[in-house]
């Protein structure tokens, strides 16, 4: 008999990936969203509209209901999480929030868990996700959660993610740019980054969910990429040489120009069983196939 499996969020890109690995599992999956975006998982899911933010909304959605596992993919402030702890308190056997690298300060070294940031000891503020930056209010819904939740949580710190279907369309912003000979603005080429591939994400976020990984845990390919080895892999896939200048305002920049590197260390899920696909197996593969689509 399948697991109940609630996921909040869950329509598009690594989202509708999770779903479609619990359906093919055969967990009995909910999807609860504002439902103002259509799915294509047809009659496999049930779903329920709900205002992630509203209290009344999810009480109501949620009243009476009891899940194995939890998936919270729309997790982004303090008030949020203050929330899923009170709704979901005694409901639930497993929480798995999708969080971020960007919990950490931008530096130049890998990041690890609790060492690096630590969710447990950090200070709560309460507020809304218009309140404090996305990195402020992820750090903080963390800290709700494994301060305050009566269930078990898990949160995955991913860095940025990437796949063929990614409506940021960042990677495809710098493949463009090189197409048609424009710069790409990046302050600093050496800056080191960490990527996850959406398909390895969702296959982790899958696996963490039948097994006893609790609290933060990194989620990316091993190895790491300088801004300037990704533009050469663009450059080789392409056959045109890439114009890299300095930004000339924050307007005009790269999507992958950071003040600083950030990258993480991903040991403890490697410890615990998990191999992330190193970023030589798949970036290049991903970059040939975007540009082949346009």
């Amino acid at each position: 008999m399948g697991r109940k499996v609630l996921v909040l969020g869950g329509t598009r890109f690594f989202g509708k990936r999770l779903v479609e690995k619990l359906i093919e599992n055969g967990d009995h999956v909910t999807v609860a969203t504002r439902g103002k975006q259509e799915d294509s998982f047809g009659d496999k899911v049930e779903r329920v509209k709900v205002n992630r933010s509203d209290r009344g909304s999810m009480e109501g959605a949620f009243e009476g209901t009891r899940w194995d596992l939890i998936y919270d993919q729309i997790c982004f402030s303090p008030s949020d999480a203050k929330l899923a702890c009170d709704v979901f308190k005694e409901r639930t056997k497993h929480f798995v929030l999708t969080s971020t690298l960007s919990v950490y300060a931008f530096d130049e070294k890998e990041r690890k868990e609790e060492k690096d940031f630590d969710p447990y000891t950090y200070e709560i503020k309460m507020g809304t996700k218009e309140d404090f930056s996305y990195g402020e209010g992820k750090r903080l819904a963390e800290a709700v959660f494994f301060q305050q939740a009566s269930f078990p949580v898990t949160a995955v710190r991913p860095p940025i993610v990437l796949g063929e279907d990614d409506y940021t369309e960042r990677l495809h912003f710098h493949l463009s740019k090189v197409k048609k000979h424009e710069p790409v603005h990046i302050s600093n080429k050496d800056t080191k980054l960490s990527f996850v591939e959406a398909g390895d994400l969702a296959t982790f976020l899958f696996w963490i969910g039948s097994h006893n990984l609790f609290g933060p845990v990194n989620a990316s390919s091993p190895d790491q990429v300088s801004l300037l080895e990704l533009m050469t892999m663009i450059e080789e896939v392409i056959g045109v040489k890439a114009i890299i200048s300095e930004p000339d305002s924050p307007q005009n920049q790269s999507p992958f120009n950071f003040p600083k590197s950030a990258y993480q260390d991903v040991s403890l899920a490697e410890a615990s069983g998990y191999s992330f696909m190193p970023l030589t197996d798949w970036l290049p593969t991903l970059i040939e196939k975007l540009h082949q689509k346009k």
